[in-house]
């Protein structure tokens, strides 16, 4: 029998092992009873999709409450009538959506199971062929949802430009665990571990292989360091369809040696642990869960001018940042970076107090609860 408490599902369609979103999503429902809530986390997956077993895996360690929905595309109806019975099972006070998919089946399900309508906007990045249309089904969908949520607010903005209803489009921020990223082993250490040279200096980058991050840019930049003679290694952990072009590039400059491509991995914490800068590189972004981590474990980054991440940093007090796709200016940047190791002390301490007293998760949790309270006329 479900809790008493009211229920919140969170609903998102996915490929593999998802992105950003997932750090949220899977989080969310340890913190959700003591506000008065449980939460439960539905995902869209194509059948037998070997990726997604990394989503399972993160659910099961944080407790998560999980139900997999087959989807085999866009044709495929049985989607809403699983989804509706999982609203049933658990009584649904609140169809909480992430995607464009989710946020048009929520205003289906609601004809056949009351609940309360809220989606997260967290930020439309990544373009293909179809895109134009997703974001317009997304634009047209999010119209009819009592609340809406970005996680920055350019993304408020981009709302609002729809029409959106401005009370009904709120900001809150994305956030994260403290007690868990908190650095434990210092660089050298965390290098030899993971078989790292310990004497070189290690950057890191994280995030989805495709355009919007740009990390034909950094490869770039660090091909321009390199021939400068600075000492460095460069990692890209994470998997997408711009591998094998980003191979190709590595090939062709001869730094296979100097930048690896690390694929899809489980291990961030130890990566973040190993990395003496980390580097945002992307030219489209809202607020990166991937640039809160590297703050939290105390490594100093370098980042692109992107307004998400001008909420988060402040150039030269949290981190350094250069304008989005300004090549030279990334890599002067993250040689100013590698060459000033005061630098790189003073700024990964002044980025942990910030993620301390601004970006917490059990605040961010607070703002959703009084969110949910607000749906529900809770007191």
């Amino acid at each position: 029998m479900p809790s008493e408490l009211p229920c919140v599902l969170h609903a998102r369609m996915v490929t593999g092992a998802g992105g950003g979103p997932e750090k949220t999503i899977l989080h969310s429902p340890r913190y959700l009873p003591p506000l008065g809530y449980r939460a439960r986390c539905a995902y869209l997956r194509p059948p037998g999709d070997p990726g997604f077993g990394s989503i399972r895996a993160r659910a099961r360690d944080l407790d998560a409450p999980l139900d997999e929905i087959d989807d085999r595309g866009p044709f495929d109806f049985r989607v809403v009538r699983r989804l509706l019975a999982v609203c049933r099972r658990e009584n649904v006070a609140i169809w909480h959506s992430h995607d464009y998919k989710t946020n048009a089946i929520g205003l289906v399900l609601r004809w056949f199971h009351p609940m309360r309508l809220m989606s997260t906007v967290h930020g439309w990045v990544q373009y293909t062929r179809r895109t134009p249309l997703y974001y317009a089904i997304d634009r047209l969908c999010l119209r009819h949802y009592e609340r809406v949520v970005c996680v920055s607010e350019d993304l408020r903005r981009r709302c609002l430009d729809t029409r959106m209803p401005a009370d009904r489009c709120v900001v809150v921020h994305n956030a994260i665990d403290t007690e868990r990223w908190t650095r434990r082993t210092r660089p050298p250490e965390a290098k030899r571990r993971l078989g790292f040279a310990p004497d070189r200096l290690l950057v890191g980058a994280m995030g989805r292989l495709s355009d919007e991050k740009n990390f034909e840019g950094l490869v770039r930049a660090a091909d321009s360091l390199l021939s400068r003679g600075l000492d460095f290694d460069l990692i890209v952990v994470g998997d997408g369809a711009d591998r094998a072009r980003l191979e190709s590039m590595l090939a062709e400059l001869g730094r296979s040696d100097r930048v690896r491509l690390l694929g899809q991995r489980g291990d961030a914490f130890d990566l973040f642990e190993a990395m003496d800068v980390f580097v945002l590189s992307s030219i489209r972004e809202g607020l990166p869960n991937v640039l809160l981590e590297a703050m939290a474990m105390e490594v100093p980054v370098v980042a692109t001018r992107l307004v998400g991440v001008e909420h988060l940093v402040v150039s030269d007090e949290q981190g350094l940042l250069v304008e989005p796709g300004d090549v030279p200016a990334l890599a002067d940047a993250l040689g100013r970076m590698l060459g000033d190791a005061a630098l790189r002390r003073a700024l990964a301490q002044s980025a942990r107090a910030r993620i301390e007293a601004d970006f917490s998760f059990a605040r961010r949790m607070e703002k959703m609860a009084a969110l949910y309270d607000d749906l529900l006329g809770r007191a």
